[in-house]
């Protein structure tokens, strides 16, 4: 009491509005003589909590005036600590709390009421704690605000509460999810209360509280019921009884448990067991049908302990798989009778029974009474055998199964060892290595101890040539013998091409001679299989067990039969490629002749070429001179004024032979301007056609010599259409050109890309009447420029499109002339020289597309010769 009193005692003062000042630092005061000042500085000091005063100015400095030594214990500071900066107080409020601190600080502020709050705080050490804070405020006369408060720690006051609200809340939580009815009966038989949440009961809370057990219970109940609640009340023991009730869903099966709960009264705890009494009788049908089930199961099912494996109940079926009978298996464990053919395989099941509880179809091989191994899927559970742990155990025999699986692997086996020497044979001519690797797969597939092919031949005699052999056996490689009746009689061992067997070898009757060979080799069993080339026999497929006698299988016999059909295919295929080496020799001393006549006509071609390239410059030469004359001597007579007139009309002018500028112009020739015209437009396409005809055949044979150099596109193209404006002004044509100034350097050769775009200019300008509008776009794509030259004229097919670029296509407005087609196969070769490409695209609505790349400029670039 006297620790309540000293922590009382400094929140009544401060609670009637006393300064902390008035309380510890002011001995003069009337009120507080200096034994109560001790007393209460004796307080502050053992106080679980913290006294303060703190003065807020005007200008929004804090000062603190006092702070007993309780914050040590409180907030694990000093006082002259968070009397240097009160902020470190602040920042240890729990985040969550520090809005509904500022907020309750501002109230208490500006309204001047006391202020009480309950917040938590995390010490420097990592402490949770709960604090409980009053503070007075008082307004000074100069307007600061004075503030005396009081912090004490409440943590476990608040961890009572949390714990105690934990215990109510765990408390209802049990009562809420018990299901069952609850009744406070009394000594008389009076319902007091009930508790009937989540119970399907029909009667509300009113018809039953205040009535009698008589009032509601048929009378059979009733006196079950009295009985247990004298009982329960004489003995203060719990207390069970049963009984059934007549409801709507039929007459349902009830227990009733009784505890005395006051003085004359008890609680009765009421639960339908309808269905449990179902359950009951199920199990009842239940463990009927299992002792059928487990007397008549095909399977073998056994009931052993778990810790020994001791038989308590095995079922015919267990009797028939191991031959064991009931007398001799119940009483006695699986070691006692020899069962587990791996003691190991018992050990590994407890472990899974013990960590899982079950185990499902395991594959364990169990011995038979005989001693025979039979494999079987066992699965087990871990049951309850009168408290004693047991295990049943259900067993699957499977030996026929996995018979039919191993003669299943062995099949696939064998044909994918057929399937693998027939590519062998098919992708190989190398009978040494076919053989060799045969006889080693079919003795891996046998597990023989040795595997040989042996021929027979007159000249030859009789050898191995191919062996695979156990090396704790001799080899049979390199046995021969010249005893020609020896031989004779392993011959006819095979004689009529049929497959000799022998499972003992000392069970058939041979030779001396015979016997001997199978002693030297240790041959105990031997499968032999012939190997026939047509009708004649070629040799033999043998395997030899050496450890004993052996038991031949119908498929190792099919496979060494069809190993030898492979086999003798093999050395076929060999005869059959020495024959064709020797018809290859033979073609080979042909094609060498073949070939120096080849190469006889290649250089008469040659000089063909030769002679091609001298007449082709000789005449395009001397055709370039005359057609250059012409269009002198054309031009000369347009620009004196003959043939001034229109030859529609028919008017003619004629002139003297004296200002002709030909020789020997004798008199005067007729002739229309138009025709002069015509004249000397031919002539120019028969040069421009003798020109380009000239720079292709000089291109094709000594290639196309650019010298491609950094240059800004954008000015490069206005250049290049400067000089292309007179033919544009002469066709009426405009352009409007979309080039981006800021596009990058281009490595380009400024005069082969002039020619390249004046062929495209032109070609558009031919095709289509005057007025033609092109447009010159560019773009960057990845490390290339490419240029778009739209115009609005007509279009083209596809297949024109296609063939534009090809070498001699015609222009489709002459059929007789090439020259656009020339034209058009330079521009490809000047594009590709640069690293480029060019095509062309036809729009009904738009005319014609031509478009081409050029390589962007890089460092790389200038570096390439």
């Amino acid at each position: 009491m006297a620790m309540i009193t000293l922590n009382i005692m400094p929140i009544a003062y401060i609670s009637k509005g006393l300064r902390v000042d008035e309380i510890v630092k002011s001995p003069h005061k009337p009120d507080f003589p200096p034994e109560k000042i001790t007393l209460l500085e004796t307080i502050a000091a053992n106080l679980p909590g913290m006294i303060f005063q703190i003065l807020q100015r005007q200008d929004g400095s804090v000062f603190i005036p006092y702070i007993s030594s309780g914050c040590r214990y409180l907030y694990e500071l000093e006082p002259e600590a968070v009397q240097a900066d009160f902020q470190v107080l602040c920042k240890l409020i729990y985040p969550q709390d520090i809005k509904a601190f500022t907020e309750s600080i501002a109230v208490c502020r500006n309204t001047l009421t006391p202020w009480h709050w309950e917040s938590r705080i995390v010490t420097p050490s990592g402490k949770l704690k709960w604090i409980q804070g009053t503070l007075q405020p008082e307004l000074q006369a100069a307007g600061d605000f004075l503030w005396h408060g009081l912090v004490i720690d409440i943590t476990d006051r608040k961890q009572a509460q949390e714990k105690l609200q934990e215990s109510e809340a765990r408390y209802k939580a049990i009562l809420d999810a018990i299901p069952d009815l609850m009744f406070r009966i009394s000594c008389d038989g009076e319902y007091l209360d009930l508790k009937s949440e989540g119970a399907n009961i029909t009667l509300s809370r009113e018809e039953i509280v205040g009535k009698n057990l008589q009032e509601l219970l048929p009378s059979d109940v009733v006196a079950i019921s009295q009985v247990a609640i004298a009982k329960t009340l004489d003995s203060g023991i719990l207390q069970t009884c049963e009984y059934q009730l007549p409801t709507s869903l039929g007459v349902r099966d009830y227990e009733a448990r009784l505890v005395v709960s006051g003085t004359d009264e008890v609680l009765a705890i009421v639960r339908d067991i309808t269905e449990r009494k179902q359950g009951e009788v199920a199990l009842q049908n239940l463990a009927q049908k299992f002792a059928k089930a487990f007397s008549c199961s095909p399977d073998s099912i056994t009931i052993s302990t778990l810790q020994d494996g001791r038989f308590t109940e095995v079922n015919d079926s267990f009797v028939n798989l191991s031959g064991y009978g009931r007398d001799e298996a119940i009483g006695k464990t699986s070691f006692e009778l020899n069962l587990w053919v791996d003691d190991r395989d018992r050990l590994n099941l407890v472990q899974e029974l013990q960590s899982t509880g079950v185990a499902r179809n395991l594959e364990i091989e169990f011995r038979q009474k005989s001693g025979e191994i039979i494999t079987s899927l066992l699965s087990a559970e871990v049951i309850d055998l009168d408290g004693i742990p047991a295990i049943l155990a259900v067993h699957h025999d499977i030996t026929e199964r996995k018979q039919v699986e191993a003669q299943l692997r062995l099949c696939a086996q064998r044909d994918r060892l057929l399937a693998e020497t027939l590519v062998r044979i098919r992708s190989s001519l190398n009978l040494e290595e076919i053989l060799q690797t045969t006889v080693t797969e079919v003795r891996q597939f046998l597990q023989a101890d040795r595997v040989f092919i042996g021929l027979n031949n007159a000249n030859l005699g009789v050898r191995t040539l191919a062996e695979s052999v156990d090396p704790k056996y001799p080899s049979i490689s390199g046995w021969s013998t010249s005893d020609e009746a020896y031989l004779q009689e392993l011959r006819n061992l095979l004689k009529d091409n049929l497959v000799r067997i022998v499972e003992d070898v000392t069970q058939i009757s041979v030779s001396p001679k015979v016997k001997a060979h199978f002693q030297k080799f240790q041959i105990k069993a031997t499968l032999t299989v012939p190997i026939m080339l047509g009708n004649e026999l070629f040799g033999a497929l043998i395997a030899n067990q050496c450890s004993g006698p052996r038991d031949w299988q119908p498929i190792e016999i099919d496979l060494l039969q069809q190993m030898s059909q492979q086999v003798a295919i093999a050395i076929q295929q060999s005869q059959i490629c020495q024959k064709l080496a020797k018809l290859n020799t033979n073609l080979e001393h042909q094609v060498q002749e073949r070939t120096a006549q080849l190469q006889q006509k290649m250089q008469e071609v040659e000089n063909l070429h030769r002679v091609k390239d001298v007449v082709l410059h000789t005449v395009a030469h001397d055709l370039r001179t005359s057609v250059m004359g012409n269009l002198m001597v054309l031009k000369n007579l347009l620009n004196q004024g003959v043939g001034t007139g229109n030859q529609g009309q028919g008017e003619i002018i004629e002139k003297v032979s004296s200002q002709s500028p030909i020789p020997n112009f004798q008199s005067p020739i007729p002739i229309s301007r138009s025709i002069i015209e015509r004249m000397i437009q031919g002539n120019d396409r028969q040069l421009a056609m003798i020109n380009s005809l000239l720079e292709i055949n000089s291109a094709e044979k000594e290639g196309l010599v650019i010298k491609p150099e950094p240059v800004q596109f954008s000015n490069l193209l206005k250049e290049i259409f400067a000089h292309l404006q007179p033919i544009l002004t002469q066709n009426q044509a405009t352009q409007k050109n979309l080039v981006p100034a800021e596009l990058p350097l281009v490595m380009a050769d400024g005069t082969c890309l002039q020619k390249v775009l004046a062929h495209l200019i032109a070609h558009s300008l031919h095709n289509n009447p005057p007025g033609l509008n092109f447009t010159l776009s560019a773009t960057v794509e990845g490390e290339m420029i490419r240029t778009q030259i739209q115009d609005d004229g007509v279009g083209m097919s596809k297949v024109e499109c296609d063939r534009l670029f090809d070498l001699h296509v015609r222009d489709p407005q002459d059929c007789c002339s090439t020259s656009i087609g020339l034209k058009m196969y330079l521009c490809r070769k000047v594009i590709k020289a640069h690293g480029g490409e060019i095509g062309v695209m036809s729009n009904r609505k738009r005319g014609l597309t031509f478009w081409f790349t050029l390589p962007l400029f890089t460092s790389s670039a200038t570096n390439r010769p």
